[in-house]
């Protein structure tokens, strides 16, 4: 049987470093392969540059997108202690992930951001395949709640079809999973998801 990839997919760290701690003793504890990080890892302008440490010191990969509370000068200085997947893409136990961020309090996706994904997906010869985004799509069971999504990335997650979508943003939906044709969507946190591919 072909073993699965496990990560701990969590969001909105907004520099508290003791949540890190939390986080990266959860990722010790659940055994995980990887740890994704969906955005809002520090607080605009109050940056914790060491906030991935724990992750390191506990012997765990973290990648990471940023989101809007991220600036680009922070976004550029966390790439410096973990991988950014921002416009790129990884591989992973035979996994793709790649990412879209959103930081400088960027609340929407463009033509230009669809860009990036597109380009990625079609880089990616991977079976199954993950897109980590700060924002979460539209016309999701979210919607119902008030907190509307982003159209760019509903049409994007409909065109690639990644078997994963993780988003995170928005507190109040985290755990919260729907999904779009095959994609399975899982909105995360604080708290931190445990995924399984």
């Amino acid at each position: 049987m072909e073993k699965k990839l496990k990560i701990l997919a969590a969001a909105d760290l907004h520099g508290n470093l003791e949540l890190s701690k939390r986080l990266a003793n959860r990722a010790l504890e659940e055994q995980v392969d990887l740890v994704i990080i969906a955005g809002d890892i520090n607080d605009y302008h109050d940056t914790t540059e060491n906030i991935f440490d724990p992750f390191r010191e506990a012997g765990k990969k973290v990648v990471f997108i940023p989101g809007n509370a991220d600036s680009l000068e922070e976004h550029l200085l966390l790439g410096q202690k973990a991988k950014s997947i921002h416009d790129y893409y990884v591989s992973y136990g035979g996994i793709g992930i790649t990412g879209i961020g959103n930081s400088d309090w960027k609340l929407s996706f463009d033509e230009y951001d669809f860009g990036i994904i597109e380009r990625n997906f079609k880089k990616m010869k991977h079976e199954k395949k993950i897109l980590v985004s700060h924002l979460h799509a539209k016309d999701l069971i979210f919607e119902r709640l008030g907190f509307y999504g982003d159209e760019i990335l509903r049409n994007a997650v409909e065109q690639f079809q990644p078997d994963i979508l993780i988003s995170a943003h928005i507190h109040e939906i985290e755990g919260l999973e729907d999904t779009i044709g095959k994609t399975r969507v899982v909105q995360v946190g604080r708290s931190g998801t445990i995924l399984e591919i």
